[in-house]
């Protein structure tokens, strides 16, 4: 059956700069600043803040393309409807600023979450809860004709609820899709009877235990991953018969796709590979093919194979189908998202009923909506100032010695 089109891009509710306070600062990237942010008007207490992403106008000149990506991301969130995706609460525009506002996720990212294990690894249980909700969403992108190309443990949040979300669609860009036959209609009998689903009522809605350990976070030890992305370059190859390639060289550094790196041109599976590189790196702790430098990481993404510790399992088999380095063969390529949900790692999860678990194996507590009130209450930041003392040039401090000009000056005026 094809795919429901994605509805068309609605018109995001227009925010008044004047109305948001700014709580913190949640982080900086390539793209711009992302604040904690709520409305003075329509929430004064801060009770219900949500995330703000501000690109600065006046500094475009040194990111190149970064105002056409930014306007793209507001244009994609603007068309997103799903649990597992960011919806656009609205966005606006002024003469030096470009900012769009998303939900708020107070359980940070999956990269943050990982190293408040006490082995820095999450078990096989919670990788399998994360990863059925990351497939969803990338399915959810790819029926819309949307290849995500920057999945990566920063790139998945945690909402309030303990479920995920996708986050950052500035690589992402849109690709026709190509239209293969289904094995499955031919053997309908054969696809159902691999890998049946446990018979679960939808009406009882299922309670999981907390899986994770957290341990408090006390800022020592958290080592950010090397996040390092390539820059979108133009390649000119020519493109799939059917469906159609991008030519243009993006990502994070080990999260690249062999075919990214060779300049083949890539389409949907890219995510797949990101996707077995996540689970990998969720597993073990680490990237499989990284390197000293980039150079290194990139020759071992197209000759090295991922290296696996103990016995066999249907994780790491996962892992291998998703890391084949032809994407032709990769899991996922001819039927998407639908090849990964039917493997053994899956058997007998109810995707339909991902929604309605009530305890994920970590829920954030509530203590972040506590802080919101105090800050809102004793001050903030004012976001157009905070762009205006970035934009100030540094005043020089006073010299605390003379300059030479000035000792010649006084013995000049001592001879008088």
């Amino acid at each position: 059956m094809e795919p429901t089109p994605p509805p068309a891009p609605s018109t995001p509710p227009s925010l008044k700069l004047e109305n948001l306070k700014a709580l913190k600062i949640l982080g900086k990237g390539a793209m711009g600043t992302v604040f904690l942010v709520h409305d003075r008007t329509a929430d004064p207490s801060a009770r219900c803040p949500f995330a703000l992403k501000v690109v600065d106008k006046s500094s475009l000149h040194a990111k190149h393309d970064a105002d056409r990506r930014a306007r793209w991301e507001i244009r994609v969130l603007a068309r997103l409807s799903h649990p597992f995706l960011p919806k656009l609460l609205g966005s606006l525009d002024t003469e030096d600023l470009l900012a769009w506002a998303v939900p708020y996720c107070p359980g940070g990212d999956l990269n943050v979450l990982r190293y408040r294990q006490n082995d820095h690894v999450f078990s096989s249980a919670v990788i399998r809860f994360y990863l059925s909700e990351i497939v969803c969403a990338i399915e959810h992108l790819h029926d819309m004709g949307i290849v995500y190309r920057d999945l990566k443990p920063e790139n998945v949040l945690v909402q309030q609820s303990g479920h995920v979300t996708l986050t950052d669609f500035d690589l992402s860009r849109n690709l026709a899709k190509k239209t293969i036959i289904s094995s499955a209609s031919f053997f309908p009998e054969k696809q159902s009877q691999k890998f049946p689903l446990s018979e679960i009522p939808k009406k009882h809605k299922r309670m999981l235990t907390r899986w994770i350990q957290v341990l408090p976070d006390n800022g020592n030890g958290l080592k950010k991953a090397k996040s390092a992305r390539v820059s979108p370059v133009s390649r000119r190859k020519p493109s799939f018969d059917n469906g159609e390639r991008s030519n243009s060289f993006v990502g994070t550094e080990e999260y690249v796709s062999p075919e990214i790196v060779r300049g083949d041109g890539h389409e949907f599976a890219v995510d797949w590979w990101a996707l077995g590189i996540l689970t990998y790196e969720m597993l073990y702790g680490t990237t499989p093919f990284k390197g000293k430098n980039r150079k290194e990481t990139f020759r071992n993404v197209l000759m090295k194979a991922p290296e696996f510790v103990g016995q066999r399992t249907d994780l790491t088999d996962l892992i291998q189908r998703l890391l084949e380095k032809d994407p032709v063969k990769r899991l996922g390529y001819r039927r998407g998202a639908r090849e990964i949900k039917e493997h053994v790692f899956f058997k007998g999860l109810r995707w339909d009923l991902l929604t309605d678990v009530l305890r994920p194996p970590f829920i954030p507590s509530r203590e972040d909506a506590d802080l919101t009130e105090k800050v809102a209450t004793t001050g903030g930041l004012d976001i157009r100032e905070y762009f205006q003392n970035l934009r100030a040039p540094p005043s020089m401090p006073p010299s605390p010695l003379p300059s030479p000009s000035a000792e010649t000056c006084r013995r000049s005026f001592a001879e008088y």
